[in-house]
């Protein structure tokens, strides 16, 4: 779509972590040793990721999260600041370890992750509230993105704060915690994967059909819900429509590490211009199939030239008002 109005400032409230990411052809069984093929160090965690991947689809994105003092603090910062992204509500904690994640990645491109999580507990409810009302107030719309490798009083905050202060709010529900009725009531949308969907209706999710019954489930405890289903696509509902969405064939699935950031950032990117849920969901299922196709979490993440969509996103990165200091 194109429009010349400024669009929404997107406000992602989440985790920074390391990736360190090993290759090994299977997972090692219990007491086995298996040796790995490479060793790969890539910026990541769900809030940086899905920030990252909003900022490469033209999104005007500002971050809020903590970061310790060292040397992987410094680098998730510089990556950050590199794609655009506005770090001026990231904290650096004094004497802090930056949150982590161990990554293996096999063969088949399925891959185990181990999070640590460091300082990214360090964020607090208070600053939450302060960030999150200031960058919504600055802006004349705001889009408000929080996922959960955070504590739960995070999660509360950002909602609660977004929702006081008029923004859209988008819960990515991973990895999946029990969160109370009165905030899922406030996501549009609510975002899941299957095993996220399975844990929150009781029952398996596991392709297209499943993913849709689900769907009709949790559209009235919400006020719009998608499922994403790896492969077949995701399906999603609001309260007036709902629908599927196929994903593209891909000839080789390398790494799915970040494919569901880089779903929740094209969504949120395309929310941001104003595009319906269908169209946001559309642009989501790209930008994580094209991620599939190349190992690691930001670095796989597409531009509008990857996913053919420069007449509608534009080439040019939407500069922060408040700038990335």
């Amino acid at each position: 779509m194109t429009d010349s109005k400024q669009p929404a400032r997107i406000i992602v409230v989440g985790s920074a972590n390391q990736d360190y990411i090993v290759r090994v052809a299977v997972p090692p069984a219990p007491g086995e040793t298996v040796l790995a093929k490479d060793l790969l160090l890539q910026p990541g965690g769900k809030g940086a990721n899905q920030a990252v991947a909003a900022a490469r689809l033209r999104g005007n994105v500002s971050f809020v999260a903590s970061v310790g003092d060292d040397a992987d603090g410094a680098l998730l910062l510089r990556e950050l600041r590199s794609e655009g992204v506005d770090t001026a509500n990231v904290e650096i904690i004094n004497r802090g370890r930056t949150g982590l994640a161990l990554v293996s990645v096999y063969d088949s491109g399925e891959n185990s992750i181990t999070v640590v999580p460091g300082t990214n507990f360090s964020l607090t409810a208070e600053r939450v509230h302060r960030a999150v009302t200031a960058l919504a107030d600055q802006a004349e719309e705001a889009i408000m993105v929080a996922q959960a490798e955070v504590l739960p009083e995070i999660i509360e905050a950002s909602i609660a704060s977004a929702t006081r202060a008029g923004a859209r709010v988008i819960l990515n529900l991973a990895p999946f915690r029990e969160i109370p009725a009165e905030l899922l009531r406030e996501c549009d949308p609510l975002v899941l994967n299957e095993a996220e969907a399975s844990a929150l209706v009781g029952w398996e999710v596991r392709d297209v059909e499943t993913a849709g019954k689900a769907v009709a489930e949790l559209r009235a405890r919400t006020r719009s819900i998608v499922v994403t289903i790896g492969s077949s696509g995701a399906y999603w509902a609001d309260q007036s429509s709902e629908g599927h969405i196929a994903a593209p064939a891909v000839g080789e699935v390398v790494d799915t590490t970040g494919a569901g950031d880089a779903f929740v950032g094209g969504l949120a990117s395309h929310l941001a211009r104003g595009a319906s849920l269908r169209d946001a969901v559309e642009l989501g299922v790209m930008a994580g199939t094209f991620a599939v196709q190349m190992p690691g979490a930001q670095s796989s993440y597409p531009t509008p030239g990857d996913l053919g969509m420069e007449s509608h996103l534009g080439n040019q990165p939407v500069v922060s008002a408040i700038g990335s200091s």
